[in-house]
């Protein structure tokens, strides 16, 4: 039996050529004018995995590389 991609998993989580896992930070969609100039900076940025997860979502994406 073929290993089938974890599609909700791989709508959030891109894997880098390096192998680490980067999900995009969480509440940047709205209400974003009231938080403070450091957290807005901060919320343009990606966010990498801890490696205890980074085990779990490979296991779920066994095509990425």
């Amino acid at each position: 039996m073929t290993l089938k991609t974890h599609k909700a998993l791989s709508k959030r989580v891109k894997i880098t050529k390096a192998g680490k896992v980067v999900k995009r930070t969480a509440g940047q969609d709205h209400f974003n004018s009231r938080e403070s100039g450091k957290v807005r900076r901060n919320k343009r940025r990606d966010n990498e995995m801890p490696g205890t997860l980074t085990k779990a979502i490979k296991t779920l994406m066994p095509h990425a590389k």
